[in-house]
């Protein structure tokens, strides 16, 4: 089973950038859509990004504009590019598929953490 695995979180100051990477363990070549969730303290778990096989993108309301999704198929790997960062993007973020009936099993994700 593929196994996913969040990184590139941290601690920064409101107004500053973070680049997640998400590597898969297997082939996300066949995915048609991967994206990047969130799950801020005490709020149910949220999608912030998605990114088509073609590239196509689509973004929360809440980010557009400041944050930008891409992947790599070679590298079996997502990113998201996170910009002006607020403290209301603070969370525990996830990649994932999106748009599928089944998920892979969810990875420990990675802090973010935006201090005003």
């Amino acid at each position: 089973q593929v196994q996913l695995v969040e990184s590139g979180g941290g601690l920064v100051q409101s107004g500053g950038s973070l680049r997640l990477s998400c590597a898969a363990s297997g082939s996300i070549s066949s995915i048609n859509s991967m994206g990047w969730y969130r799950q801020a303290p005490g709020k149910q778990r949220e999608s912030v990004a998605r990114i088509g096989s073609g590239s196509r993108t689509y973004y929360a309301d809440s980010v557009k504009g400041r944050f930008t999704i891409s992947r790599d198929n070679a590298k079996n790997t997502v990113y998201l590019q996170m910009n002006s960062l607020k403290p209301e993007d603070t969370g525990v973020y996830y990649c994932n598929m999106m748009g599928s009936a089944t998920l892979w099993p969810w990875g420990q994700g990675t802090q973010v953490t935006v201090s005003s």
